[in-house]
């Protein structure tokens, strides 16, 4: 699973560093701050739309590599 997909911000808390995307297919797909691309304070807009790869952690699915477009 190592091709881009897209998807929109579905919601992310700063305070606590993760949020989810909702994927083009209606599935959510949880993310970390971590996972975003970018220097400094890392963070997304619900709404915005993003693209990333999939990674399969212990917990499931996540996107990984998250960049807004």
């Amino acid at each position: 699973m190592s091709d881009r997909d897209t998807g929109t911000v579905k919601w992310f808390n700063d305070a606590k560093g993760f949020g989810f995307i909702e994927r083009e297919n209606g599935e959510d797909l949880f993310v970390h701050y971590r996972s975003i691309k970018g220097e400094g304070f890392r963070s997304l807009k619900q709404g915005s739309r993003v693209e990333f790869t999939i990674i399969e952690s212990e917990k499931g699915f996540q996107a990984e590599e998250v960049v807004e477009i």
